[in-house]
């Protein structure tokens, strides 16, 4: 098996698809693993350029594709060289020809956190003595620094974010009754047909939401244990998140904060709407809420730790009188955090987070969420996705960031 090239000298912003596997290759090779073997539909597309079902070995200085369903799709998306590209749907047969059960007693990656235990006594038992190790965090550590492409697409994401805003701004103002899911319907609709992709991603078993967290008057109280974040109840207890049937009320505070996927990238966006008049104090709190946000995005810079940006968000949130209500939900509970990095996956690190101890670096791309709760209740929040650079923070997400009034 040859070995797989790629251009070395191409900077991080001008990064050749094939520099992924070269990157995984210099972590297997630091951890001293035989090789990894990865099969989550975000990583394969990665480092491959397709998310058909696959197992993907990548070796210190090799690597095959293993594809179980979708050959001929596969073999037109992905930039591998078509001999590394081939059928087997049984893991039992992959392992056989890579890692032998008479080989060494050595250690092999795999993505630990997605690892179901029958799928994880499979792959013990097909490897025999070898120790399976998580190779999720080294994963990340490439993930989280964008190239130049996957920048762009995530341009475009906030493009179609910025689409389904216009289109609420449409919907709200013309007659008659509004219920959150006809809202919600409106701004999905737009947003796909601006390129979303009708599905985004997190990285957690079991996770369920609708197209994203939409809520109203007082469903921005009530929060669901789904995600820590200010969620809307949902259509029934069974997807107990997002837009609900409610009938949208003059003077109502209403946030939306649905994501769209472009080209499997995202992007992060809140923005608050009133219908009529809004409640009294709202506009004063999201001025004050902005300035967080904004004397956030002009302080950001690579060589930062996550445990900084957090108490930056804090400090500047307590400087503006507004540490009883800052990242506050009800009963009291409070996030810890102000943010958190997207790319392949909504969520993914870094996460803006008190304790965190990772360093910012250029060309991450970060999502900046920040809310106020204030103790009567009164809910406002503020999300949008921006750019790190040596230079500082570039906002890439560009509807209008004030309280917009119907």
């Amino acid at each position: 098996m040859g070995k797989i090239s790629s251009p070395s000298s191409a900077a991080k912003t001008d990064e050749h698809p094939a520099e992924r596997i070269a990157g995984a290759q210099e972590e297997i090779r630091r951890l001293a693993l035989e090789g990894v073997i990865l099969f989550h539909s975000r990583d394969l597309f990665y480092y491959t350029g397709t998310a058909q079902p696959a197992y993907l070995v990548i070796l210190p200085q090799d690597c095959l594709l293993f594809i179980r369903s979708g050959l001929e799709f596969a073999r037109r998306e992905s930039w591998l060289p078509q001999e590394k590209i081939v059928s087997e749907r049984r893991l039992e047969a992959v392992l056989q020809l890579i890692f032998p059960p008479d080989g060494p007693q050595g250690k092999v990656g795999v993505e630990l956190d997605l690892l179901t235990v029958p799928h994880a006594e499979q792959l013990q038992k097909a490897l025999g003595r070898r120790e399976l190790v998580d190779f999720t965090p080294a994963v990340f550590r490439q993930r989280m620094v964008k190239s130049g492409r996957e920048i762009d697409c995530i341009r475009q994401a906030c493009a179609a974010v910025h689409a389904g805003h216009e289109a609420a701004v449409k919907f709200l103002s013309s007659e008659g009754d509004k219920t959150e899911l006809q809202l919600a319907a409106a701004v999905e609709n737009a947003q796909r047909l601006a390129g979303h992709e009708g599905i985004f991603f997190m990285r957690r078993p079991d996770f369920f939401m609708g197209r994203g967290p939409l809520a109203s008057g007082p469903n921005l109280r009530e929060i669901s244990g789904v995600v820590f974040t200010i969620t809307g109840c949902g259509l029934s207890p069974a997807v107990p998140a997002g837009a609900s049937l409610r009938t949208i009320q003059k003077g109502d505070l209403i946030l939306i904060d649905i994501p769209p996927c472009v080209q499997g990238y995202h992007a992060d966006q809140t923005r608050m709407y009133c219908l009529g008049r809004p409640p009294q104090g709202a506009f004063d709190l999201h001025r004050r809420l902005r300035e967080v946000a904004d004397y956030l995005i002009d302080q950001l810079r690579p060589g930062l730790s996550c445990d900084q940006v957090y108490g930056l968000a804090a400090g500047k949130a307590a400087d503006l009188g507004l540490a009883d209500s800052f990242l506050r939900f009800s009963a009291g509970r409070r996030a810890h955090f102000a943010g958190h990095g997207l790319g392949l996956d909504l969520n993914e690190p870094p996460f803006l987070a008190k304790g965190q101890p990772d360093i910012l670096q250029p060309d991450m791309v970060l999502a900046l969420e920040l809310h106020l709760m204030t103790p009567d209740g009164l809910t406002l929040k503020l999300e949008d996705t921006v750019w790190l650079t040596e230079a500082g923070c570039r906002l890439l997400t560009f509807s209008p960031r004030e309280l917009t009034v119907i």
